[in-house]
């Protein structure tokens, strides 16, 4: 192509400066327009945003004018220096640039520094939506054959850390949850914007085993051979082309000889069959035959019990409630000519069961950062820069929104169940736990407090609940907080679902396929369509009218993905949620949780404007983290894998800018051999809940919920003396630690930290950090390391280089960059603290705020200088983001030996004006452990003004 200059006003305001751009470059505010000469991108827009980040917009035709992002609210800002040549226009900030290629559209991004960090392979041809009429599916390549490490991408289930070289489906689900973010050990960020079913890593979705390029055979014949036994009675046996029960539909291709007897199930399980009555079996026995060398990737999706064999040894054994199947990550190394041989017994009990395979891809492909969606009107992307992974985390909310504070009761203890059923029952549980002088500061009431008939009412049931006000009022006067549940689900009968249908803001399709759940009789439901404005004030409104008035302090969005209808194949799914205000339900799959948030943040905020709110939702997306919203991660089962899988699980969605997080203590869904109090199975099930236990209190927040058995402390520790004290210890130890937890999660919103942190993100020099994915950082001055096996006693334990660390239960002192076999008693989990770190903590306390003058003991682990900015404020208020807020500076001279609270800097209101200080040193030739009492040798009274304390 030739390039002529072009006569514009940007061309013509360039050259002024000495720059001028050919035909196919056009200058915008913050950016260019690029027309390349070929390619499949007819125009690539590339804007800037501040001094390190970009966005790139690219199309097949030369419209660019497509939807604002419903995951970024920034604006384009920054003043780049664009310059042309070399075939290249650049576009340089202070601290990152990007270069776009002039004869394809090709983009890559520099650090300040001018290295590579970001570089786009070939740009693969746009094609129409499979599903989505007038829509695009979109896929980018970007660092070809890279051995960097790659975080975020929202919260998975198949103990991913690193997920350089893996796969990763973002779909959000109960238990799994979707933000379309990656931060880099090269220190960027790549936030993709596209509200679709996204794939990181092979682009290629999954296929059913044996309806694909693997070849499956059995006995000579083609499929699986299928054995179907009731009791020990082989009922069927026949040919299988695939495994194939992932769906409610997939159901009717069960065999009519092997159906057993069911009943209903417990009102817990969801949208199931059932339960049988008797025992089922199938086993589904293969000769699998790749045709390539390489890693093959399988996805098992089950529930209930099922396990996997491959040439007879056993590589996967679980169990999962059978209304929540999920997926199962197997990888096998295959050699192409050399079958191998894969048996898979399951027993169904009405469950769901089906294997997906995926061929090897290329190492360069395998290798490598690319990301496919489904559907979107444009290639759309932003590029985060930074100096370190915090920084880029920092971006990326600079991008989609701050992470507001949370009310400091928020992280403190939460005491909840499946479910209290009558007031009663939950003003019983706070009195416990006062009278037993157990700390708690929240009591939840989960689902189903309305009349049986009236969901979406957001009224209590009146012979259960007789006096909500007086609940209410008695949480209060223990000075407890109560959170409530709310869905986005309604009863068509109900007033409020006649309000919102009158203008066309509920969701059609389940109604017309006629989906009941499953409670009493099954009722007919739907969602609301929160894309609407004015349903999401509608909504808010009448949970407004009906609960906020009554002084409840937290919200509960349950079912959140949304969870329509559980067991819905993805098409059904996207047809019961869509189509909505914006468009085909596909279009916006993952989008539903961020936009039904941010409805009840906005509405919270205008109602109670001292107050800052508090929201747990199941499921979330880029952007949640500005809707003063906390995850969890949904409803897992009650299992040591599913224990250990929370870890890397919530590290990552940490990672993805999401500060706080929890879990089901204890895991959500139990056993028939846990509910039913089976003799034998009671030392794991007491030992599962207080490894969990340990674990949760070092965690962002920290909460107690599931299934029956009973989830309070006083219940769980009744018969194990060992255990009530172990877990009276963590819940105790949560609140001594209170002054550091407090200070890391006001410093996600002063300083954009986190508070989970991966061993990566402060380590990265260490290789050997990356991929730990049960491990992690609480604050950058606790590595924390749970211990997941049951009667383990003691595990591995990697310390990071860069850093020496104390054993917080010994004092013990080790050099870092080495693992060492840590004791784990029963009572304790492996905690260690950094050297260098200065660990604030308080007075034993009832609840986070009953002494906000109490005395602090500071901890100041020797061996490496050290210094930690002591946060306080009102804990409850939104004062903090109008610098109603004190710090108070501490600094560690290892040189001097000479620890310094610096002058007081803030204040708020109903400040402390005194504090009793007292500190207690640690040091590598003294190893005793934490004493959380005041210490009268080193004990001041601090007024706000600058001193010192050398140590003895």
């Amino acid at each position: 192509m030739t390039r002529i200059l072009a006569p514009s006003l940007a061309c013509l305001a360039l050259s002024v400066s000495g720059t001028a751009f050919a035909s196919d470059v056009r200058r915008i505010d913050q950016g260019v327009i690029v027309t390349p000469d070929s390619g499949p991108a007819k125009r690539v827009r590339v804007t800037a945003y501040g001094d390190d980040s970009f966005r790139v917009t690219a199309v097949p035709g030369t419209d660019l004018a497509i939807p604002d992002s419903l995951m970024v609210i920034a604006r384009p800002h920054g003043d780049p220096v664009i310059a042309q040549g070399n075939g290249l226009v650049t576009l340089r900030l202070p601290k990152a640039t990007a270069e776009v290629r002039l004869t394809d559209g090709h983009v890559r991004f520099l650090d300040a520094a001018g290295k590579v960090t970001l570089d786009e392979a070939a740009r693969g041809a746009f094609a129409p939506s499979v599903d989505e009429k007038g829509y695009l599916a979109t896929r980018q390549q970007f660092n070809r054959g890279t051995d960097e490490g790659f975080y975020g991408l929202g919260q998975h289930q198949n103990r991913q850390m690193n997920y350089n070289g893996e796969d990763v489906e973002l779909a959000q689900h109960n238990m799994d949850i979707a933000v379309p973010f990656v931060v880099s050990t090269r220190n960027y960020g790549l936030l993709w914007d596209n509200n679709s079913i996204t794939r990181f890593g092979n682009p290629k979705p999954y296929a059913l085993a044996g309806a694909d390029d693997l070849t499956v055979s059995s006995g000579g014949k083609p499929g699986w051979k299928a054995d179907y036994y009731l009791g020990d009675r082989l009922a069927v046996s026949r040919q299988e082309p695939t495994i194939a029960y992932q769906f409610i539909r997939d159901q009717a291709r069960w065999p009519a000889e092997a159906k057993a007897q069911t009943v209903a199930s417990a009102e817990s399980g969801q949208n199931t069959a059932g339960k049988v009555v008797g025992k089922q079996r199938v086993v589904w026995t293969g000769t699998l035959s790749p045709a390539i060398t390489g890693t093959h990737r399988f996805r098992v999706y089950g529930s209930s019990y099922f396990k996997v064999y491959a040439d007879g040894k056993l590589v996967l054994d679980r169990w999962r409630q059978n209304w929540n199947p999920w997926f199962h990550n197997v990888d096998l190394a295959m050699t192409a000519g050399r079958p191998v041989e894969v048996r898979i017994e399951w027993e169904p009990n009405a469950g769901y069961m089906a294997l997906f395979h995926n061929d090897p891809l290329p190492q360069a492909d395998s290798h490598s950062l690319w990301l496919s969606s489904e559907a979107g009107k444009a290639l759309d992307y932003y590029y985060v820069g930074g100096r370190d992974m915090d920084d880029v985390i920092a971006g990326y909310r600079g991008l989609t929104g701050k992470a507001p504070m949370m009310p400091q009761w928020a992280y403190g203890f939460w005491q909840s169940r499946q479910r209290y059923e009558t007031q009663d029952q939950l003003l019983g549980v706070v009195r416990e736990y006062r009278k037993r002088q157990i700390p708690l500061d929240n009591i939840v009431e989960d689902w189903f407090y309305w009349p049986q008939d009236q969901w979406g009412s957001h009224r209590f049931d009146a012979a259960r609940f007789p006096d909500p006000q007086g609940m209410v009022d008695e949480v209060h006067k223990h000075n407890v907080q109560l959170m409530i549940s709310v869905w986005p689900k309604f009863y068509p009968n109900t007033d409020n679902a006649k309000e919102l249908a009158a203008k066309g803001f509920l969701y059609k399709g389940n109604l017309e396929m006629g989906n009941k759940d499953w409670v009493g009789p099954g009722y007919l439901n739907t969602d609301y369509d929160p894309y609407y404005p004015e349903a999401r004030k509608i909504y808010f409104r009448q949970v407004r009218d009906n609960l906020v008035r009554l002084g409840i302090d937290a919200w509960w969005m349950d079912a959140t993905e949304p969870d329509i209808h559980s067991n819905l194949s993805i098409d059904e799914r996207k047809f019961v949620m869509g189509p909505n205000a914006l468009g085909p339900g596909g279009a916006y799959f993952n989008s539903f949780p961020l936009v039904h948030a941010q409805g009840f943040a906005d509405g919270l905020r205008d109602t109670h404007q001292d107050k800052r709110p508090f929201i747990l939702t199941r499921s979330g997306f880029a952007g949640v983290q500005r809707t003063s919203s906390a995850l969890w991660s949904g409803d897992v089962a009650a299992r040591w894998d599913d224990l250990r899988d929370q870890i890397s699980a919530g590290v990552n969605l940490s990672m993805s800018g999401v500060p706080n997080w929890t879990h089901d203590i204890g895991g959500f869904a139990v056993e028939d051999r846990y509910t039913n109090a089976e003799p034998a199975a009671q030392p794991e099930w007491r030992e599962l809940n207080l490894r969990w236990f340990q674990f949760g209190a070092l965690s962002p927040l920290f909460r107690s919920h599931g299934e029956k058995p009973k989830r309070e402390i006083y219940e769980l520790g009744a018969d194990d003396p060992a255990m009530m004290a172990s877990m009276l210890w963590y819940d105790q130890l949560r609140y001594r630690l209170m002054p550091y937890i407090y200070t890391v999660a006001a410093d996600t919103y002063h300083r954009d930290g986190s508070i989970m942190r991966g061993l990566v993100m402060d380590y990265a020099a260490d290789r050997r950090t990356w991929g730990i994915d049960d491990q992690y950082l609480f604050g950058r001055d606790l590595l924390v390391a749970p211990v997941t096996v049951f009667k383990a006693r003691e595990r591995s334990v990697y310390l990071p280089a860069g850093a020496d660390w104390y054993d917080s239960a010994t004092g013990r002192f080790y050099t870092g960059g080495q693992s060492i076999a840590a004791a784990a008693p029963y009572d304790r989990m492996p905690l260690f603290v950094r050297a260098g770190a200065i660990l604030p903590t308080g007075p034993a306390v009832q609840y986070a705020r009953e002494r906000p003058d109490g005395p602090l003991v500071l901890h100041v682990f020797t061996g490496r200088d050290g210094r930690f900015s002591l946060y306080e404020d009102d804990g409850v208020s939104p004062g903090y983001a109008k610098g109603q807020f004190a710090r108070v500076p501490l600094t560690w001279n290892e040189g001097t030996k000479t620890l310094t609270i610096g002058a007081r800097d803030g204040r708020y209101p109903g400040m402390p004006t005194t504090r009793a200080i007292s500190v207690r040193f640690h040091t590598p030739g003294k190893a005793e452990a934490m004493d959380f009492t005041e210490n009268a040798a080193t004990r001041v009274t601090y007024t706000g003004k600058q001193m010192s304390i050398r140590m003895p």
